[in-house]
């Protein structure tokens, strides 16, 4: 794995701590952001490993669907939780009434501590199947 897709997965673990507090305080907005960038980061991570990389979130969202969730190559459901977690931080960030509920965080957050996982699954398969260059004919 390329070192800067490690130091996403490592700000991405940390974002997913930082959220525990947070909820665990109380701060439900700040959770709801803190767990979107979980997933953030962990998407950023595995484009760039293909090499992508992206000014704006909608470049990211839009591009992880096309090259992960759109191919099969991961299960869509984290697509849809990477665009429903940055549905909650703009609620969270922008919204002046409260509309997020503890129960809403918490479930983000359960996402967003499956999410790296996965995604280190799948680079470590794709690592193992790649050719080695060595001659087997």
């Amino acid at each position: 794995m390329k070192e800067t897709s490690e130091k996403l997965l490592e700000k991405s673990a940390r974002a997913i701590r930082a959220a525990e507090i947070l909820l665990r305080e109380g701060d439900l907005d700040a959770a709801a952001g803190r767990t979107y960038y979980a997933m953030f980061y962990v998407a950023e991570a595995l484009l760039f490993e293909k090499g992508l990389q992206f000014r704006k979130h909608s470049g990211v969202h839009s591009a992880f669907g096309e090259h992960f969730a759109k191919t099969g190559l991961l299960d869509s459901k984290f697509h849809r939780w990477l665009l429903n977690a940055s549905d909650k931080r703009i609620q969270a960030d922008y919204g002046v009434d409260a509309v997020l509920s503890g129960e809403d965080v918490e479930l983000v957050l359960e996402q967003a501590r499956e999410f790296p996982g996965e995604v280190r699954r799948h680079l470590s398969d794709s690592t193992r199947s790649k050719p080695t260059g060595e001659n087997l004919g």
